[in-house]
């Protein structure tokens, strides 16, 4: 991939990122310093090192051979730091869940990576003791109380060894397995190596986000999740930083958080900032100086609410699980409100049409990546060719770039909608529909129609205390056509109390898309 080109990113063969980020920073001194931070106290990366230690000789006691996959299953919390690093060092490979996940779920996890061990929160027990029951794969599952900072360790790595030479693997082993949360169909596995958990860290973070030791992340991603990992765990320990890891996340909460622990960067969702936004004046979060969002496109009316309220210019990016992190963003003065900026360095980016012909400028067409992370499916050949085409990564997302090597988001490449004839994007709606006053969230799709063969449909969330009727319908419609060209308006919306999403918070318009033309179906047979 061409990013590896680049010398910064020329790792060394022998490489274990979790040495490199635990033993390496606790060489260069950083050992006494904050690292991870609760509720309940904070760790250090000395303390860190030592806890991921005793689990590493813990799961070497139990049976675990290099190569070998462990699950995962906690919320965020310096226990799950702990041992996902403790899975590294032991040379295995670490396979992260987010908590919601029931038992179906999680047991088509563990089928499809193959995971012999498990280690779980005592509270997520439940589920996982039902996934044994139709996974057999999954032979041994550690179970592990929470830790006060005030306690000694966790009882089940209490006996162990508190060192623990890690396992000296190659750069292009595999990491960690992260699974796919999509916005449509099953979950997809992606194989990350060694060298690609250090190659965000040295791109988006040191070029991007450019953080400090002195910082303290904080945000509500799930570490399961790799915006969460990267931005609550790689790029604050790659600087000697620290993270503040919360359990459970909400808009209040998360405002509370900063004003308490004196957070400096936060990762999180436009959804999440849009809520924010609500009770941001009761707190003083004035520590705060950088926001990064991700996982799904940040209106423009977000960007500009955020930064009067708080000052602050959010720094928007597009990354994925195929590509591990961020690879498309802009920070400071190089952001271009609305757009979601420049490839990051490493990285290249351009638009190509169908056939894989790279487009002018201000043309839309789908995005390719290439750089020096990439998409690895697991076992899934079909789906490798589809996403990775001539060395370039086939992201799925439909942009235009403009003169100046700005890229601007369209919606999914499925998000687009064909009217008699004309291409509309969803999401240039629902950009119109957000700056609604009477608006709080929304989401548009194609649905079929006899006359248009598709026609743009909005389901529209309402702001606290509006009602929905035909006259706000309406009124709504007349806005998006004052905004935008008037054929591309909504002519259809529907009213809904929420949307459906992913467990990370991503917009699953795949869902409501099924769900309009099971409706069509319908409608056909019946007349």
């Amino acid at each position: 991939m061409n990013g590896g080109d680049l010398p910064e990113f020329n790792y060394p063969s022998c490489l274990n990122a979790a040495a490199e980020l635990l033993d390496g920073m606790v060489e260069k001194g950083f050992g006494v310093c904050p690292c991870l931070r609760s509720e309940d106290g904070v760790w250090s990366y000395a303390k860190l090192l030592d806890r991921s230690n005793r689990i590493a000789n813990l799961l070497v006691y139990e049976g675990l051979l290099a190569g070998e996959r462990v699950l995962l299953r906690d919320a965020n919390t310096p226990m799950l730091a702990a041992c996902w690093f403790g899975v590294l060092r032991a040379g295995g490979i670490a396979v992260t869940t987010m908590p919601q996940l029931r038992a179906h779920e999680l047991s088509a996890i563990v089928n499809k990576a193959r995971t012999r061990f498990a280690l779980c929160a005592e509270p997520l027990a439940e589920e996982l003791h039902k996934t044994r029951q139709v996974a057999p794969a999954l032979e041994k599952v550690i179970l592990y109380g929470r830790e006060n900072d005030q306690e000694g360790p966790a009882e089940f790595i209490a006996a162990q060894p508190g060192e623990f030479a890690a396992v000296r693997t190659s750069s292009d082993d595999v990491a960690l397995i992260a699974f796919s949360s999509g916005t449509s169909g099953e979950p997809k596995a992606t194989l990350h190596f060694h060298r690609d958990l250090l190659a965000v860290c040295d791109s988006f973070s040191k070029y991007v986000l450019k953080p400090r030791p002195e910082d303290i992340f904080c945000g509500s991603p799930p570490l399961a999740f790799t915006f969460g990992l990267g931005g609550l765990l790689l790029f604050p320990m790659r600087v000697g930083a620290s993270a503040l890891l919360l359990p459970k996340v909400t808009a209040e909460g998360l405002l509370a958080a900063i004003q308490r622990h004196g957070c400096s960067v936060c990762f999180t969702a436009p959804t999440l900032y849009r809520a924010m936004l609500e009770h941001v004046t009761r707190f003083n979060i004035s520590s705060l100086k950088k926001c990064v969002s991700a996982g799904e496109t940040l209106p423009l009316a977000v960007f500009e609410a955020w930064r009067k309220a708080t000052g602050i210019q959010i720094i928007d990016g597009i990354g994925s699980t195929e590509m591990l992190h961020i690879f498309i963003s802009a920070s400071e003065s190089d952001i271009r409100p609305g757009a979601t900026g420049k490839a990051v360095h490493g990285f290249e980016a351009k638009v190509v049409d169908d056939a894989g012909r790279t487009l002018p400028p201000d043309n839309v067409g789908r995005l390719a990546v290439r750089g020096p992370t990439g998409c690895r499916y697991l076992d899934s050949p079909d789906l490798q060719r589809k996403y990775v085409q001539d060395g370039w990564n086939l992201t799925g997302d439909a942009y235009r770039m403009d003169r100046d090597g700005y890229f601007w988001y369209e919606g999914r490449t499925d998000d687009m909608i064909v009217s008699s004839g004309y291409k509309i994007s969803a999401l240039e709606i629902e950009t119109a529909l957000m700056s609604h006053p009477k608006v709080k969230e929304c989401a548009v799709v194609g649905s079929p129609n006899v006359d248009r063969g598709e026609i743009a449909k909005a389901f529209v969330v309402l702001a606290l205390e509006t009602e929905g009727s035909d006259g706000l319908r309406r009124e709504l419609q007349e806005h998006v056509k004052a905004q935008i060209a008037p054929y591309k308006y909504p002519r259809a919306i529907e009213f809904v109390t929420e949307l459906p999403r992913t467990s990370t918070g991503k917009l699953q318009r795949g869902r409501l898309r099924e769900q309009e033309r099971r409706n069509a179906e319908l409608t056909a047979d019946s007349g």
